[in-house]
């Protein structure tokens, strides 16, 4: 079988410990080395300790161009703080053989030879990249919620979009709004019709529909859980909701991991898992669109691992058969 040779930068982080425990079961990777500046020289485990008893991996803390010139690498992640991936490249040259996947935001407008790793939007251009800029968590919820209506020119009017994310979507680092005193039984709104997210968003829409210029209204909010999003959709919609259904069971047919549902989606159907379960209903002439996703997964490492597969040829499921927690 073979084996993909895996680099990790940032692996200390929420994106880095999930990508760890993808990679460490993903028949095809063989993970050379974890990069931090702040674990060096300490056991993977000790940082996400439910590793413990599943790898040996030490976190090291040489210099990033060495490891990449040494590793002979097959792909690398980078799993670093938003402007620390530029920052990397531009300190570290990348052999052109050598598959960059970005989970930052920093090459998410597509700059640089990146192409934006959204599979459900452009399946047949990352095949055949070399770098991929991984979508934003939110912005992957969203689109999901949205690409089969531009596809079909039916996005006509303002879409509104009430969505809510767990902590861990806020990165490791401590701040006034993550420590468990302020976010435990509380709910918040943040970045109210400014959430970085929307530039990627729209720039997907676009693509699909080109004559789509109306407002995105987007509300974020901050939930009291740890991993999850929901987002809640809705716009004018024409057609009848069986119409709705068609058009999104259509669009989603050849994607393994979202999911129309009949019945309404809940946050805890995919956490810890690759999928996004879509849910529709139509009130007053509006469709309401329920999208849910796992923010840590498929809205970062599942999805970054999902690109992996499809740049090297796997199955694009290969490694992400993932169990929800469910209860």
């Amino acid at each position: 079988m073979t084996k993909l040779r895996i680099g990790i930068i940032g692996g200390a982080g929420y994106t880095g410990g999930e990508l760890l425990r993808i990679l460490i079961n993903h028949p095809n990777a063989e993970i050379a080395f974890v990069h931090s500046k702040s674990q060096a020289g300490k056991p993977v485990y000790n940082t996400h300790t439910d590793l413990l008893g599943d790898t040996d991996l030490t976190f090291s803390g040489d210099d990033t161009r060495d490891l990449v010139n040494q590793a002979n690498l097959s792909v690398i992640f980078l799993c670093s703080g938003h402007g620390e991936s530029a920052k990397f490249l531009a300190e570290n040259p990348i052999p052109e053989t050598l598959k960059v996947i970005d989970l930052s935001t920093d090459f998410r407008d597509q700059s640089n030879g990146f192409v934006y790793g959204l599979p459900e939007l452009q399946r047949e251009r990352i095949q055949s990249a070399t770098k991929i800029a991984n979508p934003g968590c939110f912005a992957t919820s969203i689109q999901l919620a949205l690409l089969p209506l531009a596809q079909a020119g039916l996005l006509s009017e303002a879409v509104q979009v009430s969505a809510i994310t767990g902590s861990t979507g806020a990165g490791q680092s401590l701040s006034p709004t993550t420590h468990f005193t302020w976010r435990n039984n509380n709910v918040s709104i943040y970045k109210a019709f400014t959430h970085q997210h929307l530039t990627e968003i729209r720039q997907s829409l676009t693509a699909l529909q080109p004559g789509f210029d109306q407002p995105i209204h987007f509300v974020p909010y901050r939930g009291d859980f740890t991993r999850g999003i929901m987002a809640n959709v809705y716009t004018p919609f024409a057609g009848s909701l069986d119409e709705a259904r068609q058009l999104f069971d259509t669009y989603y047919r050849s994607h393994p991991f979202t999911h129309l549902s009949n019945m309404p989606v809940d946050v805890k159907q995919v956490v810890n898992t690759n999928k996004c379960l879509i849910h529709l209903e139509k009130h007053d002439g509006q469709l309401l669109i329920s999208s849910v996703i796992d923010n840590l997964t498929k809205g970062a490492s599942g999805h970054a691992v999902q690109n992996m597969n499809l740049l090297f040829g796997l199955p694009e499921d290969t490694g992400l058969r993932l169990k929800a927690v469910a209860f």
